[in-house]
């Protein structure tokens, strides 16, 4: 009979299988190779109306016999694997332990503390508001004109389907620089205001070496009786030479902001080449940092500040672009590539 010297042999080979097998997922290979659906006995059980009438009695017979003897071989290696113990890896004491990575603060929020100790010691406060903002703090309170580009869908990252009800359904968006805080400040609090607004904003911008949709920014309020563009100057001179050294100088240049007026771009002196221009400086000797200017009336006036009794000045300045300028960063988007490599020179 073919097909019972078949299922002999077959019993035989998967015998040996099972005794050789060190662990659970060689036992299933076996299981699965003559026990399965598609498994070699399983096969010939299957088979059966293949086989001559006089044959059929016996080799089915045979076929759940064997089965049964394999099945049973199967179940008692797997209990004897559960009771052998696992084997020990020989510890070698002398050798010298590993020392694990420790984590650090990101290259982004360490600038952030040190921005935040230098103007707590100025006499600043900080001040936080909420990331999802309305039109109304994010561009109508900070005087920006129906019509600024900066209100448009390819600059402004807008919440479908959210409006603000306190005021006729205006839009809601992803705050686009720090500046609402200002506003929301102002609201809830009387002069004198001295407060620093670190946090994240939003823009649609493509990500390439200088830019990426989501930054952080620092921005300053000072608002107060008699507040000039010489205390702004002055303020951000210490500043800077906080920041970046002592041997750094600061430039200003006109400029427009809508919240600001007058309004200044301010550079720092090359640190690289010390003024005398170079490729990281584009050969000017300094480097753009950030833009300020006195509060404008319109702005004070949304706050609830009575514009005639108090005057202030304003700054705001990009986390990342900051942290490119002081240690020489070629690629804003290495901030957040998460290269171990790179993060831990810092």
């Amino acid at each position: 009979m073919p097909a019972v010297d078949k299922l002999n042999n077959l019993y035989r080979q998967a015998e040996k299988a099972v005794d050789k097998a060190v662990d659970k997922e060689q036992i299933e290979q076996i299981r699965v190779k003559y026990l399965g659906r598609k498994g070699e006995i399983t096969s010939i059980l299957r088979g059966l109306s293949d086989l001559d009438p006089k044959e059929r009695p016996a080799v089915g017979k045979l076929a759940n016999e064997l089965k049964n003897k394999l099945e049973a071989a199967i179940n008692d290696k797997l209990k004897s694997l559960k009771a052998k113990p696992p084997a020990i890896e020989a510890l070698d004491v002398s050798l010298p332990g590993k020392k694990p990575n420790y984590g650090k603060k990101h290259l982004v929020t360490q600038i952030i503390d040190e921005a935040i100790q230098i103007f707590l010691g100025l006499g600043y406060r900080v001040a936080e508001g909420p990331e999802v903002e309305t039109d109304f703090y994010n561009f109508t309170a900070l005087n920006t004109p129906e019509d600024h580009p900066a209100r448009s869908l390819q600059d402004t990252f807008y919440i479908r389907g959210l409006t603000d009800p306190d005021r006729e359904g205006e839009p809601v968006l992803l705050r686009t620089h720090t500046s609402p805080v200002q506003i929301r400040v102002m609201e809830k609090q009387k002069p004198p205001i001295y407060i620093l607004a670190p946090g994240k904003a939003y823009r649609r911008d493509v990500a390439d070496p200088s830019h990426v949709p989501m930054f952080h920014q620092i921005e300053g309020l000072a608002i107060d009786k008699k507040i000039t563009f010489g205390d702004l100057r002055g303020t951000l001179e210490i500043f800077v030479k906080e920041l970046f050294g002592e041997d750094r100088a600061i430039r200003m240049r006109p400029h427009y902001f809508p919240f600001t007026e007058p309004s200044a771009e301010v550079d720092v002196s090359c640190g690289l080449c010390k003024g005398s221009g170079c490729r990281l400086c584009s050969g000017t000797g300094w480097l753009e940092i950030l833009g300020c200017g006195m509060v404008d009336p319109n702005v004070l006036k949304y706050g609830g500040i009575d514009s005639d009794m108090y005057t202030g000045f304003a700054f705001g300045m990009g986390v990342e672009r900051v942290a490119v300028l002081k240690y020489g960063l070629d690629d804003i988007r290495m901030l957040y590539d998460n290269d171990q490599r790179f993060l831990e020179q810092f």
